[in-house]
């Protein structure tokens, strides 16, 4: 039997099932680790129940850390592995739970599997990463960055290859058909839960398997996240795993796998739906969407409104996608990839509901759903997207540093928004069941939430 069903017969709910996150940069929103343990009460103040720490592993930080050149280190900038132990310490004793990212898709080309790699053909660690002669292999694989490399296959002249690289140009795709592959992840998870992780959120993992004709959502992907989740679930019990699957409901909820693969998984048309809802100002999409939050048992959605990356909209039609877009973006300043790169409150500025009103509803909406729930750093505070000059990748901007002086105003004020999240996440805990909060529609709907 395995952890979760023995929590469904006694009764017991897993700590991430409605758990709320908050996500930040370690760097942008303390300096280092020993800077965030120091702002623990700040995090207990607010209500979290964990942390969800964006990449803090050594890396060149061409992709802001998702290119890994060391899994089982930090990075120097935000501290040591004595400053880490500090900071899970410091949580723990404050009851909040701590998730990392699991960037396994890819490394850096300066990680050391790599460099190896590179040396020869006959080199063990060739077959760590997708090398081609010609680079014409997986044609019909789409180019996740056009806007940063013009193929997925990049041409390294040390090694006379290509190999083959979905994101950026300097993030080389691990070979998961390579088993050696699995069993070095297996030693990273192992390193981190020793550490004191909770959790570990498993980026791009639609992405790991490829076949020719197909480079997303392959049966093999699946089979390695079962493999995973069998290892936590044996060595640990109470390790959980959030996916990062960013496609339809129906393709998405795949990767609960009927229990056995991701305990959370994102569900990125719900965020996308309230988008519609705030700057649109239009309905149907998100009720049609809050009606079903159905998950396996031992399973569970993870709601959010905004994260690091851009606002992609790949789920909404293109009429309405254009719409919003236009809206939010006028300028086409923020585009990438399709999406928009831009932080709630800019989101909300042009809100047909209003700025103020619509913040909150977005709040009151995700705090109020029978789901886990995430809060990115700095939209608690009405924070905005970074000032200054363009950036070739746009997802920048929604990456400032934290604004502690905003912030500290808002603690003290009971009418800010600070405090009006403060209150609802204390009205979820104390409800224990959530109702989906009344003022989120003013046309009095009732909708009715299956698979609570």
């Amino acid at each position: 039997m395995t952890k979760d069903s023995l929590n469904a017969v006694v009764g017991k709910t897993p700590w991430w099932r409605r758990a709320v996150f908050y996500e930040l940069y370690v760097d942008k929103f303390a300096g280092n680790f020993r800077g965030l343990a120091d702002k623990i009460s700040y995090f207990k103040t607010l209500g979290v129940d964990a942390l969800h720490i964006l990449p803090h592993y050594p890396s060149p930080m061409v992709d802001d850390g998702y290119d890994v050149s060391d899994y089982m280190n930090i990075r120097k900038n935000l501290g040591t592995m004595d400053d880490f132990a500090l900071f899970v310490s410091q949580a723990k004793d404050a009851g909040i739970k701590i998730m990392v990212e699991l960037p396994f898709n890819h490394t850096s080309v300066e990680h050391p599997w790599f460099l190896k790699s590179k040396e020869s053909k006959t080199n063990p660690y060739r077959d760590y990463y997708l090398w081609s002669n010609t680079g014409k292999e997986l044609a019909a694989a789409a180019n996740a960055f056009p806007e940063i490399k013009p193929s997925n296959w990049v041409f390294d002249k040390e090694a006379g290859a290509y190999f083959f690289s979905t994101f950026y140009p300097t993030q080389p795709d691990l070979n998961w058909g390579n088993p050696e592959v699995l069993k070095e992840i297996l030693k990273v998870i192992d390193f981190w839960v020793a550490a004191g992780v909770n959790a570990f959120r498993l980026d791009a993992v639609s992405y790991l398997a490829k076949s020719e004709g197909k480079i997303r959502n392959l049966q093999e992907s699946h089979d390695i996240i079962r493999k995973i989740r069998d290892h936590v679930e044996r060595k640990y019990g109470d390790i959980a795993l959030l996916g990062e699957v960013h496609d339809t409901l129906d393709v998405t909820r795949t990767y609960f796998g009927d229990g056995l693969e991701c305990q959370l998984v994102y569900n990125f048309p719900l965020a996308e739906a309230i988008a519609v809802k705030l700057v649109l100002g239009e309905d149907e999409r998100l009720k049609k969407i809050i009606s079903d939050l159905s998950a396996p048992a031992g399973s569970a959605w993870v709601s959010f409104i905004r994260n690091h990356d851009e606002l992609s909209l790949s789920t909404l039609d293109i009429e309405t996608r254009e719409r919003l877009s236009n809206a939010i973006d006028p300028k086409r300043r923020l585009r990438f990839h399709g999406g928009v790169s831009a932080r709630l409150a800019d989101m909300c500025l042009k809100s047909k509901l209003g700025f103020e009103e619509a913040v909150r509803t977005a709040f009151g909406l995700l705090l109020s759903l029978p789901t886990a729930a995430v809060i990115y750093y700095g939209d608690e505070i009405n924070m905005k997207n970074a000032d200054g000059d363009a950036y070739k990748d746009t997802r920048r901007f929604v990456r400032a540093e934290f604004d502690w002086e905003e912030a500290e105003k808002q603690i003290k004020n009971p009418a800010s928004l600070f405090s009006f999240i403060r209150g609802k996440i204390t009205e979820r805990r104390i409800r224990g069941r959530e109702v989906l909060d009344s003022r989120i529609f003013g046309d009095n709907t009732q909708i009715s939430l299956r698979g609570v």
